[in-house]
């Protein structure tokens, strides 16, 4: 797998860095005994609920005026899966390996750090304006690692199991995946910092750096 190494600070194409395969992470996914059944579910929501709540506040973070990301992992993942089951009343394990395998290759892991990004527009008015002006901001964001004269740039892909849906030349949609590949010097970056998150649309020129706090809680997941 070819890795993304330092670069200079100036450098704006990375093409010949970015790798199409994501990384094999499948031995961090969730398993069938994961998930638990409905009666047992409602006797931990509220707990793991609040858990999540909190595990988000520091995993959730806004690029410029409406673009959120949601670092995922297993607990947040587990948290989506759980939900979908309780509101659909999904009961056989036919129904929960459906949703595994839909949702297992948003979770970060060593060498991946994944993300669900939302384009948070409110009205039918900013969705007819800046859907059709961000087409392709879901290719658009970098990882920028450390600072000075040079820096570890890791660019952004998109999930290939959502791609094909949610992709599209002269829109974009309002929910896209997209992962980072990391390397064990990108994640010392990343621990040491600083890092931002940076959109280079020429649409949204936006960037965002990361808190020590968000920083932390995403190495935990890639070591």
């Amino acid at each position: 797998m070819a890795y993304p190494t330092k670069v200079f600070r100036n450098t704006k194409v990375f093409s010949n860095m970015t790798t199409t395969h994501q990384p094999d992470t499948s031995d961090h996914y969730l398993t069938l005994p994961d998930i638990s059944d409905l009666r047992a579910y409602e006797r931990e929501r509220e707990a793991f609920r609040s858990h999540v709540i909190a595990l988000k506040k520091l995993r959730r973070v806004h690029v410029g005026e409406f673009m959120t990301f949601v670092f995922e992992n297993r607990d947040t993942v587990r948290f989506q899966i759980q939900e979908m089951a309780r509101a659909e009343k999904i009961a056989t394990d036919e129904g929960i390996e459906t949703e595994l395998r839909m949702y297992n290759p948003l979770i970060s892991a060593p060498g991946k750090l994944s993300a669900t990004m939302f384009i948070e527009l409110t009205s039918d008015e900013q969705l007819r304006e800046w859907l059709p002006k961000l087409a392709g901001v879901e290719r658009s964001y970098e990882l920028h690692l450390g600072e000075g004269d040079y820096l570890t740039i890791v660019p952004g892909q998109l999930d290939a199991g959502h791609d094909a849906s949610l992709t599209r030349e002269e829109t974009t949609a309002c929910v896209h995946y997209l992962w980072w590949a990391m390397s064990t010097e990108a994640v010392e970056l990343l621990s040491n910092g600083p890092a931002k998150l940076v959109c280079t649309h020429p649409e949204y020129g936006e960037e965002l750096v990361l808190s020590a706090e968000t920083r932390q809680s995403l190495v935990n997941d890639l070591r």
